[in-house]
């Protein structure tokens, strides 16, 4: 298997992912179009276009203890929008993956991630009450949801989340669908 045409998911496969990683980025010009597509750059402690430079770079400490990592919500818009074609957001993919696999990223991403999907698959929706009270309970920190209470507070107040009481046992209605999945994803 050639390192040079491995897509970005087989990345974890060689001996140095971030080489690899940082050959897919070997282009960048740090124009900042990725910076000035972000819908979340303002919350970021590094805009886009430096974490790009980081990962150019090899700054791992930097880059997976800094906001920007945990904050890319996966839009594509910054690979929709590079000049240069870039696989921006399957990068911060590759990136976490190797994070997680090298014990450097703490996992509340994929926890977190697992509890959106058990929704899901249980209601075909999300329910927001119900994500957040199982995600509290699986951290196991009972400070954790005083530190979203404000956030939870102004969410209620505008009308985007209900106060309805999470129901936190029924038949999953998406159930077959994520059956199929796991089957062919053992298959392949």
């Amino acid at each position: 298997m050639s390192e040079e045409n491995l897509t970005l998911a087989e990345v974890h496969e060689v001996a140095d992912p971030m080489r690899v990683i940082q050959e897919k980025l070997r282009a960048c010009m740090q124009c900042g179009t990725c910076t000035g597509s972000c819908a979340n750059s303002f919350a970021m402690d590094y805009t886009p276009r430096q974490l790009w430079r980081m990962v150019q770079l090899g700054l791992t400490d930097e880059l997976f203890n800094s906001k920007t990592f945990s904050l890319c919500s996966s839009c594509y818009y910054c690979t929709l929008r590079c000049p240069r074609g870039l696989p921006l957001t399957e990068t911060i993919h590759a990136l976490k993956q190797l994070a997680v696999a090298k014990g450097i990223a703490e996992k509340k991403g994929a926890r977190f991630y697992q509890t959106f999907l058990d929704t899901v698959r249980r209601y075909g929706r999300v329910r927001e009450m119900e994500l957040m009270a199982r995600y509290f309970m699986i951290m196991k920190s009972p400070m954790l949801p005083l530190s979203f209470t404000p956030l939870g507070m102004r969410l209620m107040i505008k009308g985007k989340v209900s106060p309805e009481m999470p129901k936190f046992f029924g038949p999953g209605k998406m159930d077959a669908i994520f059956r199929k999945v796991k089957e062919l994803e053992a298959s392949s």
